[in-house]
């Protein structure tokens, strides 16, 4: 008794450590983790510093460029929407699905029980009324009564059971009902509101049209476009040096990844389109690219070619809606003429998840996506670095 009761105590003792010890980690990882959100947050407001005092020195030099801007970043805000609701609807719809599927197992098990209720009360309408006392009377051997009341305890008891899991069972199914009464109506709300937002995001698409026509109207020549709209490499490759220098604190890799380096050769397209213009080849202000130019439809989906972090995701003159990953040892990925950006400054993203959805901003003519890959700051050509194509899926 004394051993138990030791023992008993020692378990106690040790739990209480056990608490002690987790109740001092707690706080611990607390602090680092709001020390990591502190930085991050540091980090995000000297990135919005950097590209106001941009923005801020490209409005100086073109009244144009603020204009695109500001009417591409309204509609990035509405794309932005419509994406949520998409992602929102397609959630709301696997829900729906799964009650369904509930319901469809619910009316399954109904019938079950039912028709094994329906067979319980058919044994036991065959046996008759007041069958137990006129079995009893008849019987001479006490085993055969015995039996007969074990049969007659059998049925009472699975009829009640079946009457008792029929009722759970009908209850179950009258709240599935009301859940997906209730999904339903929410469902055909957000898709209401998706249509409303689609039909927005066209007018504010064609409203930016309509100013892409009258920026180009006053800048007839083309030097003139370029120099206002064009794209600026030497604004950045200062962005990207003081991004490196933001960065140069924060760990650039996730844990257990595989390093960029490695990747040459394997790294996903970002988009399915062709090459439209590539690496070293005249733009449209007749200086060499510095990445490619990709085909794709507005709202196609951006996805990162490597693991990362999102270093940049603000709008650039001459890129439109720009956003850079970080993917470590001075490797970057660059993403623009975006519609919309769907990652913000410091989120990690993997190799192949959606980023960001193609447009035409920047002031271009036509949708598709404006690629790069810099390596220390050196722009290389990305053809290089991602895998290869099927013959006729481009150049």
């Amino acid at each position: 008794m004394i051993g138990r009761v030791f023992l008993i105590f020692a378990l106690a003792l040790l739990a209480a450590a056990e608490i002690v010890v987790a109740e001092e980690a707690d706080p611990l990882q607390a602090a680092q983790e709001r020390e990591a959100r502190q930085k991050l947050d540091a980090v995000r407001t000297e990135i919005k510093a950097l590209a106001a005092q941009q923005r801020a020195t490209e409005d100086e030099r073109s009244e144009a460029a603020r204009a695109l801007r500001e009417k591409e970043t309204e509609v990035a805000g509405v794309a932005r929407d419509v994406h949520e609701l998409d992602e929102k609807i397609a959630t709301q719809q696997a829900q729906l699905d799964a009650l369904s599927l509930e319901r469809e197992k619910l009316e399954t098990a109904l019938k079950t029980q039912r028709d094994a209720l329906a067979a319980l009360l058919r044994s036991a309408y065959a046996l008759g009324r007041n069958e137990e006392l006129k079995l009893l009377l008849e019987q001479n051997d006490v085993a055969a009564i015995a039996r007969v009341l074990a049969y007659n305890k059998y049925f009472q008891r699975a009829r009640v059971g079946r009457i008792d899991q029929l009722s759970i069972d009908l209850e179950q199914l009258a709240a599935v009902q009301q859940s997906i009464r209730a999904k339903t109506a929410e469902l055909a709300s957000t898709r209401d509101a998706r249509t409303a937002e689609a039909a927005r995001l066209e007018t504010e698409r064609s409203s930016r049209e309509t100013l892409v026509a009258s920026l180009d109207a006053k800048l007839e020549e083309q030097g003139t476009r370029s120099a206002a709209l064009g794209k600026d490499e030497k604004s950045l490759g200062m962005l990207l040096d003081k991004l490196r220098d933001v960065f140069a604190d924060i760990p650039k890799q996730l844990a257990g990844a595989e390093p960029f380096a490695s990747m040459r050769g394997r790294l996903p397209w970002p988009v399915d389109g062709k090459v439209i213009r590539g690496f070293g080849a005249a733009d449209e202000s007749g200086r060499r690219s510095s990445g490619l130019l990709l085909a794709a439809k507005t709202g196609t989906s951006v996805r990162a070619v490597s693991h990362g972090r999102i270093a940049f995701a603000d709008w650039l003159r001459g890129y439109g809606l720009m956003i850079i990953v970080d993917h470590g040892d001075g490797y970057l990925s660059l993403y623009g003429c975006n519609e919309t950006l769907l990652k913000d400054v410091g989120d990690w993203v993997n190799a192949d998840e959606v980023i960001a959805t193609s447009g035409a901003s920047g002031g271009q003519k036509a949708p598709g996506l404006y690629f790069e890959l810099r390596t220390k700051g050196q722009a290389v050509d990305p053809r290089g670095w991602l895998r290869g194509r099927a013959a006729g899926s481009g150049p």
